[in-house]
């Protein structure tokens, strides 16, 4: 049985809560589609080569983390964004976007499903936002690393071979991560826990520099790598519940 768009938008309103982040983006529908869904496609990023695919295979729904509308965007619509809006709206197809609920959710949310890929068992937390839904999280690691064992291991889990940033040489064995661009944000934890390493997605040039004086080994393991699990389950919860088929499409960026 297919679910109608309202009502499948609906219930990732309620599940996610979105009217609780103040974002940089509309989080829900931002381009409507076809009324009853039957199949749905999630991906990290909306982009050309993933509504392609997503057209083959005749998808009613697309649903991404970051999608296409961001604050500060133009909004005349030409070039790539206007090809990206055709070929939605020449194939009825539905796009659903939400970032930072989908970021932070207690299930569904990145940082709990990187844990999940990585097998980090969660000891903690860390507060780097006046919201109290968006924070940090803490953990141990399967075993003791060194940091060459603990990028090795990355790249086995991730696919990806992070950017390794070493500040002694110490093993690893509790580790905070935020996952996406969140580099930044080594600076509240330091101030408020004493771990031996800190893993996101991206970070800026003077990150390195700060790390190494805050004696925080500094793993980056990509922002597209470290954020494709949340939407990836998200949709598989949506297809046994909903009894929807579901495709998680991975297109890869190295970023």
């Amino acid at each position: 049985m297919p679910i109608s768009r309202n009502d499948l938008i609906a219930y990732l309103d309620e599940t996610l809560a979105p009217e609780k982040f103040s974002d940089y983006c509309p989080n829900g529908l931002q381009v409507a589609g076809k009324h009853k869904i039957h199949q749905i496609v999630t991906g990290v990023t909306a982009n050309k080569a993933l509504f392609e695919q997503a057209i083959d295979i005749n998808a009613d729904l697309i649903l991404v983390h970051h999608g296409l509308f961001w604050q500060g965007d133009d909004f005349v619509i030409t070039g790539i964004h206007h090809q990206r809006l055709k070929m939605l709206l020449a194939n009825d197809i539905n796009l659903v976007g939400y970032h930072l609920p989908l970021d932070f959710h207690e299930q569904f949310g990145n940082n709990v499903q990187l844990a999940k890929q990585l097998k980090i068992n969660l000891v903690g937390e860390f507060s780097f936002s006046d919201n109290p839904l968006e924070k940090g999280l803490i953990g141990k690691l399967p075993q003791s690393m060194t940091m060459i064992e603990l990028t090795n291991y990355l790249e086995h889990k991730l696919g990806h071979r992070p950017l390794s940033i070493p500040a002694n040489d110490r093993l690893i064995e509790t580790i905070a991560w935020v996952t996406g661009a969140a580099g930044k944000f080594i600076h509240q934890l330091s101030a408020q826990h004493s771990v031996d390493a800190y893993l996101t997605g991206e970070i800026s040039e003077s990150i390195v520099h700060a790390a190494r004086e805050l004696d925080v080994h500094c793993i980056v393991a990509g922002h597209h790598a470290t954020e494709r699990y949340g939407v990836k389950a998200l949709g598989e919860f949506l297809a046994e519940k909903f009894d929807l088929t579901h495709h998680f499409i991975d297109v890869f960026s190295p970023v």
